[in-house]
Parts: C-alpha cells; structure tokens; sequence
C-alpha cells in the first residue's frame, strides 16, 4: 500500500470507474454504484469554493500495471504502465468526489490517493466490499450537528433551519415538547426528530412559518408557533397525547405529527391562531373526525382504516393530511353557520 497525491484528471488516466452491471449470460461485472446526480452536484457546489478542503482520501487498487521501487525508508518511486487505452487502477472508492472534481477548473488542486495493489480480482473486490461496509452516521446525529455548522452545500439550508427549531422545541423549558423528542442526545424522546423537521420544513415552504422568516428573529417566533400549537394540542387530545408513544397513539406517530403541521398552518390562515387559545377551539372541532388511539379513519369513500393502520410512507401521510385539513374546514364552516343562525 502507497499513498501520493494527484490531480483528479491524473487519477481518472490510470484508474476506472468500473460499475456493477450484469454481462449478456448474467455475469456480474463491476462493483462501483451508479453515478449520484445530485450527491456530485453538491460536492462540485463545495469544492468550486476557494476554502474548500478535501481531506478524504481516494482509493485505487491495481491488479498489474503497478512497480513500486524504494528509494529510502520512507518514499517510493511508482511507475504505472499503460496498456493501450486499457487502465489499470480501478476507484474502490472516492468515485462520486473524482467525477465531481472532473468537472471543475482548478489545476493546482490535487487529492490523496490510498493505493493498494491485490492479488487478483477477487481481492480486488473483497477490499471494495470491506471498506465499503462502515456503518455510516446516524441521521439523528447528523441533523443535530446542522445548526453548528456553517458553509455546508444549499440543500442543507431547510434543514438546517427545522433542526435549529428542533433543538429549540426539544431543549427550552416551557416548550410544548420538551424532553419529547427523540435525538441523539436525546435517546429517551418518543417524537421522531425527522418528523417534526418535515413539519417545519413544510410551514416555511408553504404555510404559517413562511410568514415567520422574513423577521429577524425568525428562530424564535417559529420556535413559539409550534410550541402554542402542540401546547394546544396537548389540551385538548389529552389522552391521545400525555405519556403515549407512536405505537398506542398515532397522533405521536410521525405520521400524526407531520398531518397535523398543515392542521396548524390552516388554522393559522383561516383563524389567525398563534397562540395556545387560539389554536384550541379549531381542535376541538377536529375531535370528533379524529381517531388517534381507537376507531377507524375514513380517509376516502373506498378506504376506511382501523386507527393504527396509518402508517409513516407519504402516501400514508398524504392520504391523513387531506383528510384533515379536509375535515378541519367542513367544522370550520359548520360552527361559523351555526353562529350565524
């Protein structure tokens, strides 16, 4: 094994990116996955920077084609030969980084390279295997890092808001969810962390925290929108709500979380609600369309579900939030004729 540095054009002469592909009798060729369109976007996005570092190294492994000559204890001279336009190195790792950095005009940036050399091709892919088989960070742990991190690649940017909201909901006393949802450091938290991201994620899009970022201190303010919401939604779905987990109420279930974003988004539009007894009334009429820990969901016409059959897919979601944004304005308007008779 040698390392060196190279250019990534110099690195993409001698070494293949060979795909895994099947041959006309069936036979498996390659091991490298197909190309990440978006993954080599964002890469290319950060490494286009003037700061921009890539301290992971790349590795090749050569069957031939490779002599390695020692000149003292601690370099080598390594000569790669060419045979025609046939290379004899192959990328076990580091494609997506090498074909990111082919597309960019910096000819002074160079890389590591990890090589080795195997006996055949076998080892060749048992290495590929190998280092290919980390176990890679959890996303808990990765969405918790977010808010400290700067400079990362723009499709980080929604995220990286809904996980500062997170950390706000999850770790300010007096917030609605407190303690409650589950994070890395956070293990002992029922709510998924991802879900309550997704339901930000949305707001800011298109609904009630979208109106919220334009401020300075927009953090905050979405911060206590939520937090009133789910203050009121702890009121009055008591039972659903204290001391239950996803499993025995699904109003705690991501699904539940996630529907019931655009519950507060209408009723911020429709009603003007931002805080806790603003929000009440509008659940309380929902109650009745509900089922979170017993019943059935009649979602559709021709698709009634027992109350746990609802579960985390976002046709699942999509199917719960429609019914409940669909239900929330049907008692809406039948509580303001009521008013108006």
């Amino acid at each position: 094994m040698f390392v060196f540095a190279a250019h990534p054009h110099d690195i993409l002469s001698f070494a293949e990116i060979e795909r895994v592909s099947r041959s006309d009798d069936g036979s498996l060729k390659g091991f490298q996955r197909h190309q990440v369109a978006s993954h080599i976007r964002d890469i290319r996005d950060y490494l286009s920077r003037d700061d921009a570092l890539l301290p992971n190294a790349v590795i090749v492994a050569f069957i031939d084609g490779v002599t390695i000559e020692n000149l003292s204890d601690e370099v080598a001279e390594v000569t790669i030969t060419m045979q025609g336009d046939k290379k004899p190195g192959f990328v076990v790792d580091g494609q997506q980084r090498l074909t990111a950095l082919s597309g960019i005009d910096k000819p002074d940036f160079q890389v590591f390279v990890s090589a080795l050399v195997c006996r055949d091709y076998n080892e060749l892919r048992q290495q590929f295997v190998l280092i290919n088989n980390t176990r890679p960070l959890p996303k808990t742990l990765i969405y918790e890092l977010l808010p400290n991190v700067e400079g990362l690649p723009e499709r980080f940017t929604q995220r990286k808001f809904s996980a500062r909201i997170v950390d706000l909901l999850n770790f300010t006393r007096g917030s609605s969810l407190h303690g409650e949802i589950r994070q890395h450091t956070n293990p002992a938290g029922v709510i998924s962390d991802t879900a309550v991201q997704r339901l930000i994620m949305n707001s800011a899009s298109d609904g009630a925290i979208r109106d919220l970022v334009q401020y300075d201190d927009r953090d905050e303010r979405a911060f206590r929108l939520v937090s009133e919401f789910f203050h009121a939604v702890a009121n009055v779905y008591k039972p659903a709500w204290a001391g239950m987990t996803p499993r025995f109420s699904r109003l705690r279930h991501g699904a539940g979380i996630v529907s019931m974003g655009f519950v507060m988004d209408h009723l911020y539009s429709a009603e003007g609600a931002t805080e806790r007894k603003q929000f009440e009334p509008g659940l309380r009429l929902l109650a009745s369309y509900t089922a979170w820990t017993g019943g059935q969901w009649p979602l559709e016409t021709w698709d009634t579900r027992p109350w746990n059959g609802i579960q985390n897919t976002p046709s699942d979601i999509d199917q719960l939030t429609r019914y409940l944004v669909s239900s929330i304005k049907k008692a809406l308007r039948k509580s303001r004729r009521i008013d108006n008779e």
